[in-house]
């Protein structure tokens, strides 16, 4: 369930993040649509990795590195 919710975020911050490049694009810098685009994925990626971070701290993921 975790890892699900990790990568339902992670395939959003991408959304997030063409979809300020498409608005930067179309509105050609004059919108506030680029800017709450960014803001929106700078939010998605924070919570993305407070989810890692709490799978790592509860024992959900581990690593299998070897060194």
């Amino acid at each position: 369930m975790l890892k699900a919710a990790i990568i339902l975020l992670l395939l959003a911050t991408l959304v997030s993040l063409f979809s300020g490049l498409f608005f930067l694009v179309k509105d050609e810098g004059h919108g506030s649509r680029v800017v709450n685009a960014l803001t929106v994925r700078v939010i998605l990626a924070a919570a993305t990795l407070a989810l890692v971070a709490w799978g790592f701290y509860s024992g959900q993921l581990v690593s299998h590195v070897t060194w």
